[in-house]
């Protein structure tokens, strides 16, 4: 299989790595899969987008490497302390807010609003609310999910929920879905 051996990661994505290292926090998404969101991203122009589950803003900062100058990506995250990094390294970026509480929450207050990017990348918006997220979702817009092949530290009940999850992602015949098997195992669906 082709693989990358040399992917450009963003200055802030460095630094974040090198302090969440230092956290402990092992959370973030991978570099094959930061890559694939900075060019999804830049496929956007002049667009919303929404982020759920910043951690300490490493994909955020992947996620704004593609977006263009009249873009504006909301992160949201429920741990004050991680979302503080990514507050310190990309909170200068003018086309970012950063909402800091419990994702589901801030889904439930969206009410129609529309994003044409959405990666959830923490339970609401995938494994909760997710009804309530693919409403947020324009027609042609990115609704990306990673982490779906088995993980080492995943809870022993994990597995099924994200086997539900996928089952009842293939029932909304409103998206167009690809499965890749690939990285921590992705899926990208559009709304057609």
């Amino acid at each position: 299989m082709f693989r990358a051996n040399v992917i450009e990661i963003p200055n802030a994505a460095e630094k974040i790595q090198r302090e969440v290292r230092d956290a402990d926090f092992t959370m973030s998404c991978d570099n094959e899969t930061a890559a694939l969101l900075r060019t999804l991203a830049a496929s956007k122009r002049n667009s919303r987008f929404l982020e759920l589950g910043t951690g300490a803003g490493y994909s955020t900062s992947w996620i704004l490497e593609g977006m263009d100058k009249e873009s504006r990506l909301t992160t949201v995250e429920l741990d004050g302390t991680l979302h503080q990094i990514a507050k310190k390294h990309l909170g200068k970026d003018p086309r970012v807010e950063f909402v800091t509480g419990d994702g589901k929450d801030f889904i439930n207050s969206m009410s129609g609003q529309t994003f044409d990017f959405i990666f959830a990348d923490t339970w609401p918006g995938k494994l909760n609310t997710l009804d309530e997220t693919l409403q947020l979702l324009n027609k042609g817009g990115f609704y990306i999910v990673d982490d779906l092949l088995p993980q080492k530290d995943w809870p022993e009940e994990h597995g099924e929920k994200i086997k539900d999850f996928i089952a009842y992602l293939d029932t909304k015949n409103e998206l167009s879905i690809t499965r890749l098997n690939w990285s921590t195992g992705l899926i990208i669906a559009t709304k057609k």
